[in-house]
């Protein structure tokens, strides 16, 4: 997949006609953008074989299309980091909310520079809420996270519902943006949308999150002697690691943040490098 426009921190392939070259491939044909050096190699092993072709257009090097090489290039690329925040009380809430919080702003303290944003979802009682926009603004961030309720059931189909309407928005209003959910929660939904058993609604909802290319993170928040293995059933419908943080810090979720941008940078470099066919 291409992208069309260009960030400051992640780096992706683009098919303009800017960014920095890295490697050449097949232009089947077509001449626009062409890497004049490997499309020289391309031709040198035939020079011999076409020296009819080069007497006859009075030409010291014959280039047919068939070696038309085209430069692939890559740019930097913006990342939208969203949280989506379990804020009932069947977790320790405290720690999980501070955490949380530390990690968006330490995340804002340099999106203005590199173009990320950050934005953030609480789901509680019977709804989910967007408390905070994507935005690279530390002085609305700090307002929207000053004050968030907490308490009452876990609707975990509307949290990922709500994450999911978010993030394709993002994707089709900045197609430049590569999206990262970061979901802290311990998996116990216990309320539905449409009267679906919860955990059904659940990852039905985290299959069409994961089918979207959307590249998510799970923490499990579950204390270890009580962990049921929800938080890793649904990372497995969301195709996403998860992790177990004992101590969650700001400072411990903020390494995780960046920790899963560089490895999909490195995944999604290394996807779009192979072989055409492959």
């Amino acid at each position: 997949m291409m992208r069309k426009h260009g960030g400051r921190r992640s780096q992706t392939q683009t098919d303009r006609k800017r960014g920095r070259y890295v490697q050449s491939r097949p232009a089947n044909g077509k001449a626009d953008d062409l890497a004049f050096d490997a499309t020289l190699r391309a031709a040198a092993p035939f020079q011999k074989a076409r020296q009819k072709m080069r007497e006859e257009r009075d030409v010291a090097f014959a280039v047919r299309r068939e070696d038309y090489q085209r430069k692939v290039r890559v740019r930097r690329s913006a990342n939208l980091i969203l949280f989506l925040v379990d804020a009932s009380w069947s977790m320790a809430v405290a720690e999980r909310m501070s955490a949380t919080k530390g990690a968006i702003l330490s995340l804002l303290t340099d999106a203005y520079q590199r173009r990320d944003r950050v934005g953030l979802i609480v789901f509680q009682k019977d709804r989910a809420t967007l408390v905070l926009p994507p935005t690279n603004s530390v002085l609305l961030a700090q307002r929207a996270l000053a004050d968030i309720p907490v308490g009452g059931k876990t609707p975990l189909s509307a949290g990922l519902n709500m994450a999911y309407q978010v993030l394709k928005r993002e994707k089709t209003l900045h197609p430049d943006v590569a999206p990262l959910l970061i979901t802290l929660t311990d998996g116990a939904g216990n309320v539905s949308m449409e009267g679906k058993p919860p955990h059904v609604e659940s990852n039905f909802i985290a299959q069409q999150i994961a089918s979207e290319g959307i590249r998510s993170v799970v923490i499990n928040m579950e204390h270890e002697a009580f962990d049921q293995g929800l938080a890793q059933a649904l990372a497995d419908h969301l195709e996403a690691p998860c992790y177990t943080l004992r101590d969650l810090r700001s400072e411990t979720l903020y390494r995780t943040v960046q920790n899963e941008i560089y490895l999909g940078t490195v995944k999604g470099s290394a996807n779009k490098q192979k072989p055409e066919g492959d």
